[in-house]
């Protein structure tokens, strides 16, 4: 198996050709933090490691091009939103593969929180492969906020040589605290943005 250094980074499409419209900008804020001198933040993305498709290539084209990346990856990014369809998209094949075949821990990031202390209240945001894999226990993820500073952590902590401890690990209160999301009189529970 190759070297496993990437961070791959799914999110739903939601059938959109314009991305401004789906959740790839998610994706985009990931790559534009990457890329700020002023943000101490390095990954190497896994989708840099093969050649691009688009959305309009075959479907085994683009099966055989996720698993390829997901083979040189460590751990794998899903950006969920309240628009993240529970079926139909590859979010669910990219899930299934990382899990199943690779054991890859997942970094669950909501866009829509700021603070992510009970993660399964919000099961109505895991695409149904996802929510399958909590419910059995076969995932490793932590659940955090969509936070730069949550997010590069998770990235830098969390691979598969240091998987998260259960399928609904998430920080603590003091790591929140630590991001600058959470003041000290905060109430600790999920809270959007």
């Amino acid at each position: 198996m190759a070297y496993r250094n990437g961070t791959y980074i799914a999110f739903d499409g939601l059938g959109q050709v314009n991305p401004t419209y789906s959740d790839f900008r998610y994706y985009g804020l990931i790559e534009a933090w990457a890329k700020n001198k002023n943000i101490h933040f390095k990954y190497i993305n896994s989708h840099d490691k093969t050649c691009a498709v688009r959305d309009s290539s075959l479907r085994s084209t683009l099966e055989a091009r996720i698993r390829e990346r997901l083979s040189k990856s460590k751990n794998m990014v899903v950006i969920l939103s309240s628009d993240t369809r529970k079926t139909g998209s590859m979010l669910s094949y990219e899930i299934e593969k990382a899990v199943d075949y690779y054991k890859i821990p997942l970094i669950i990031a909501y866009v829509d929180y700021k603070i992510v202390a009970e993660p399964s209240q919000l099961f109505n945001y895991w695409p149904n492969s996802l929510s399958a894999r909590i419910g059995n226990g076969t995932v490793k993820a932590i659940h955090v906020p969509f936070i730069r500073d949550a997010i590069i952590d998770a990235i830098s902590q969390f691979s598969v040589s240091k998987l998260p401890k259960s399928s609904l690990s998430y920080y603590n209160k003091e790591a929140h605290r630590n991001f600058d999301i959470l003041n000290s009189t905060g109430m600790f529970r999920n809270t959007w943005k």
